[in-house]
């Protein structure tokens, strides 16, 4: 009896790998958007735009009562649809330490162009991180500011992050001409790197949270790779006095902190934000000094550095509080080329 062959063009189709046909099938698959909600119709979808909403993750983070003041929706429906991107983003459940593990592996690392500051924190400034730098006047905050800005806009092959940097400066401290310095130490262009980071001048605690949530709107148009508060608590301390007014105080600062790291995970951004300290009157020993902001920012922070003067025009930083990092301390000077071991 003969036995049928099979036709060449089948013959040729079970040879695709398998390997193959699952990345077709990967390629094909489109990238959910917010359109893709239940309930959203374009109506609704162009709100959650304009109110800065461009991905899923934007949507699952919020809480009802802000999604629905920030996009104008009722709160039940708020709810609804922040449920739905919970689901549709994956974020609702828990996950594995391993998958966990590779997640971590999208956070960068910015370097500070200083060894030594750079061993400190076991490579540079991390991603999706709220880094809080504080010391008293004169330590050198604003330096520290000024030179990852810069450094924010070189190639990540370089120790950067090859992304915009926005600033929110609360005390007049921003100075351009310390940007283009600081740019030809590095031998880069300044007028480049000027291009890339914009500034906003907050004049007080609502407008600085304002500007907060401004950002939102502004990283549909750029890469932001960094966000700068300098300084963090000057609004807060000057228009919130005495204890009275203490738990108000922590209440919009609480916010303000979690608007913030918000903005780090969404775009996969470094926030750092420097802070003023005050006297400890009643230390009888050690330094009498201590951040302002209590333990609300305490928690918040990811990393805290703590700046200190010392001899011959050198600076003292001290890693304060880390996940997982040891406490550590590092020299290095400011210079007029920017930050130098």
């Amino acid at each position: 009896m003969a036995t049928k062959t099979k036709p060449e063009n089948e013959s040729k189709k079970e040879e695709v790998p398998e390997e193959q046909v699952i990345m077709m099938e990967e390629q094909i698959e489109p990238e959910l958007t917010i359109e893709d909600l239940p309930g959203v119709g374009p109506a609704t979808a162009e709100k959650l735009r304009e109110a800065g909403f461009e991905e899923l993750l934007a949507v699952a983070v919020m809480s009802a009562q802000d999604l629905a003041d920030q996009a104008e929706l009722g709160e039940a429906v708020a709810n609804k649809i922040i449920q739905s991107a919970k689901k549709m983003a994956n974020i609702g459940g828990f996950v594995s330490g391993t998958a966990l593990l590779e997640r971590r592996r999208e956070v960068l690392k910015l370097s500070s162009q200083v060894q030594s500051i750079d061993d400190l924190l076991a490579g540079g400034f991390e991603t999706q991180a709220l880094v809080e730098v504080y010391g008293e006047f004169g330590s050198g905050k604003t330096q520290i500011g000024h030179q990852l800005a810069v450094n924010c806009t070189m190639p990540i092959d370089q120790g950067g992050l090859d992304g915009d940097v926005i600033y929110i400066d609360t005390e007049d401290t921003f100075r351009p001409e310390r940007i283009i310095q600081m740019s030809r130490g590095h031998g880069l262009d300044p007028d480049a790197v000027l291009e890339r980071i914009h500034v906003a001048r907050a004049y007080n605690s609502a407008h600085q949270m304002l500007l907060a949530e401004e950002i939102k709107r502004m990283s549909r148009g750029i890469n932001v790779g960094m966000i700068i508060v300098d300084s963090l608590t000057s609004h807060f301390r000057a228009e919130f006095v005495g204890r009275g007014m203490l738990a108000s105080r922590q209440q919009k600062l609480n916010r303000h902190l979690k608007d913030l790291k918000q903005l780090a995970d969404v775009n996969n951004a470094l926030v750092l934000v420097t802070n003023q300290v005050q006297s400890k009157p009643d230390a009888m020993w050690g330094d009498p000094t201590k951040p302002i902001g209590g333990h609300v920012l305490a928690h918040a922070s990811t990393f805290r550095l703590y700046l200190r003067k010392a001899k011959g025009g050198r600076r003292i930083a001290r890693l304060v509080d880390s996940p997982n990092l040891p406490d550590g301390e590092c020299i290095y000077q400011v210079c007029e080329e920017g930050l130098r071991d």
